[in-house]
């Protein structure tokens, strides 16, 4: 049996007095020690509350599972609360998909080569083979599956299989540049963060370079999101951007994008792995 448990719990519910003291309470009773706190409580209109705790149980007399129904039961079920728990002791699975672009591909391999990613990368898929010696390089198994009108909704299909058996816990689009169907986004929600090279929302769809070059614009950014059916429209996690020029042209935008898309992306991925993400509508909660 499992005697040390850390786990990090999040929590959204309808905002009251108490909730912080309640949790505390449980998890002091069980006899863990609360190792950090974040909390946030929306405008009274809305009358929401999100929390993110982590802590530590060193109790023989617990399971997870044990932990989690009684949380459900004392906690939880009174206070009408969305919740998770999340054991960092178990490695999240992390699917990447690319197309041609090896910029962000290049900085999360990096990284989690180096030991900045704590997660397993079981498989990237692609519909390219530009970037199969690269990513094999790494000891990560590279899938082809080459997309065209008339082959998308199997090659779909096949993605989701490869996904599924991979256990993967989420997936990121490293300038994956396919739009996903609904049926696909149906199936991972919530859970696939995309990269897109512009500040949304100015700029959604294809060249934004371009067309921000063509705007005039004085800064550049990008915004990492999670996908949802609507095109660049998801809850966002993270963005940056950088002042530029009229001195700039379209290729100078896109190498200063370039950096900022590898640096939103890490972030973002860095936060949903820490599990410091909390998605309420069409907006985000990062602690």
């Amino acid at each position: 049996m499992q005697t040390d448990i850390t786990g990090r719990l999040l929590i959204s519910c309808p905002d009251r007095p108490g909730i912080v003291a309640g949790v505390s309470q449980f998890l002091y009773a069980c006899g863990a020690n609360i190792l950090d706190a974040s909390q946030h409580s929306t405008d009274p209109k809305e009358g929401l509350f999100f929390m993110r705790m982590s802590f530590q149980l060193d109790n023989p007399s617990f399971t997870k599972e044990q932990l989690e129904k009684d949380f459900q039961e004392k906690v939880a079920a009174p206070r009408q609360m969305e919740w998770r728990i999340d054991y960092p002791d178990r490695r999240k699975q992390m699917v990447i998909m690319v197309s041609r672009y090896d910029h962000c591909l290049m900085e999360l391999l990096w990284r989690w080569r180096s030991g900045e990613l704590p997660v397993d990368i079981p498989l990237v898929i692609s519909n390219h083979l530009e970037l199969k010696q690269f990513v094999e390089d790494f000891g990560i198994p590279f899938h082809y599956l080459p997309v065209d009108a008339g082959n998308k909704p199997l090659q779909e299909q096949e993605a989701i299989k490869l996904i599924r058996r991979a256990n993967a816990d989420f997936i990121v689009l490293a300038r994956y540049m396919q739009i996903l169907s609904p049926e696909f986004v149906s199936v991972f929600p919530g859970r696939i963060i995309n990269i897109h090279h512009s500040f949304l929302p100015a700029f959604a769809g294809a060249n934004p370079y371009r067309n921000a070059y063509n705007r005039g614009v004085k800064l550049i950014g990008a915004t990492a999101h999670y996908v949802t059916n609507d095109l660049d429209e998801g809850p966002i996690i993270d963005q940056d951007v950088a002042r530029v020029s009229h001195k700039h042209e379209v290729t100078d935008l896109i190498l200063l994008g370039r950096d900022i898309e590898r640096q939103v992306l890490t972030r973002a991925v860095i936060a949903h792995i820490d599990d410091r993400v909390i998605i309420h509508g069409n907006k985000t909660i990062v602690f």
